[in-house]
């Protein structure tokens, strides 16, 4: 990435295959505009529906037959809308929304906005979590919950997560923003990862990370979707995405099913165990400043480092090395945990992860020399 003139090598990135910048998903949405022109000129209901919209829904949906009986797809434009819609949808005065404590802004918006009694629960406390179910005595329960926590890079424990919902008769809406393209032989997923079935899964995907391009949809049973089709404002009453980007999409769904979407999957879990390796070695030889990892088997990598001045002068030491990770502080993330949010790419190569070890090694004793 090229930022003030610089050159600078990225480990922040959520483009996690690397499609972004490949040129088929380029020549895909020229020759979408070619085809279709710019917007899409109107609201999905009206006229902004289009044949390469319909495309992708359909390929989405049969992608998760496997995992959500008669499943059916509908598109968003961003993933923050997707999870908006679907919350406020379902998440009527009848509902009781029971939402993981670390959960994405958007998810924590989409309850405030609905009109759902809301509890938190305690982060991956399945436990804590049967015990408030138990104790509900609302007509509708939707159990809410991230696949892959974006700052932590852990996962949500879905298979229990998902017998809790058969057990008391809920829904579990699953944000697969960081898993959908990453998770999964075939790049379907957390619910790939995991080997779920279910008609209660309602899963949420984002199409702007993994997939290279822009977007957003839900894979849910047809009465979900059906339903959303006619409640969703989101969906009713925003102009539906360029029909290009939806073109392009499905030249990204064939490379994310394809060689090269596994090929890049399989090049992330072994720049994962380098990286997980020199990170936890550099913490070994540097006790003294008190750093440590997520226990995260995703892209996303965490390095702990606590204080705020702190992680901002590694992020800084790392920038003028010539790297990109920028610090992440509260209050995205709990004070005290300040860090450098370090997010892998398919197109990494091993050599790019020890330039990155070697620079925090340098910054390390650094800090530990003025300690």
């Amino acid at each position: 990435q090229r930022i003030n003139g610089r050159e600078l090598l990225m480990f922040c990135s959520n483009d996690y295959l690397g499609l972004a910048a490949e040129p088929a998903i380029a020549e895909a949405l020229a020759e979408g505009a070619r085809l279709w022109g710019g917007g899409s000129g109107a609201s999905p209901l009206v006229s902004g529906h289009s044949a390469a919209h319909e495309a992708v829904t359909d390929t989405l949906a049969r992608w998760y037959a496997p995992h959500i009986p008669q499943a059916r797809a509908i598109g968003f434009c961003t993933g923050y809308m997707a999870n908006l819609a679907v919350v406020t949808a379902l998440g009527d005065e009848h509902t009781e929304i029971f939402s993981e404590q670390l959960n994405h802004a958007s998810l924590i918006d989409a309850a405030r906005l609905a009109k759902a009694q809301v509890t938190r629960y305690d982060h991956a406390d399945v436990a804590g979590l049967r015990t408030l179910l138990a104790a509900s005595a609302a007509k509708i329960k939707l159990i809410v919950t991230d696949a892959v926590f974006s700052m932590d890079g852990d996962l949500a424990p879905l298979p229990k997560l998902l017998a809790l919902a058969e057990e008391f008769d809920a829904w579990l809406i699953v944000d697969d923003a960081h898993g959908f393209g990453v998770l999964g032989a075939t790049g379907r997923g957390s619910l790939e990862h995991f080997g779920l079935s279910s008609e209660r899964l309602i899963l949420v995907g984002t199409l702007g990370k993994a997939a290279g391009l822009a977007g957003a949809f839900v894979a849910a049973h047809a009465t979900i979707v059906d339903y959303l089709l006619q409640s969703a404002r989101n969906f009713i009453f925003s102009t539906a995405s360029p029909p290009a980007v939806e073109h392009a999409l499905l030249a990204s769904c064939a490379l994310i099913d394809g060689p090269l979407g596994a090929a890049r999957r399989a090049n992330l879990v072994a720049l994962q165990a380098q990286l997980r390796d020199g990170l936890l070695a550099l913490i070994d030889r540097h006790p003294r400043l008190g750093w440590s990892l997520t226990d995260s088997a995703t892209p996303i990598q965490p390095l702990i480092v606590g204080g705020n001045a702190e992680v901002m002068a590694l992020a800084a030491a790392l920038e003028a090395a010539g790297l990109r990770v920028p610090g992440i502080r509260p209050p995205t993330v709990a004070a005290g945990t300040a860090r450098l949010r370090i997010t892998l790419c398919g197109t990494h190569t091993a050599a790019d992860v020890d330039v990155l070890l070697t620079a925090l090694e340098r910054a390390a004793a650094a800090q530990e020399c003025a300690a």
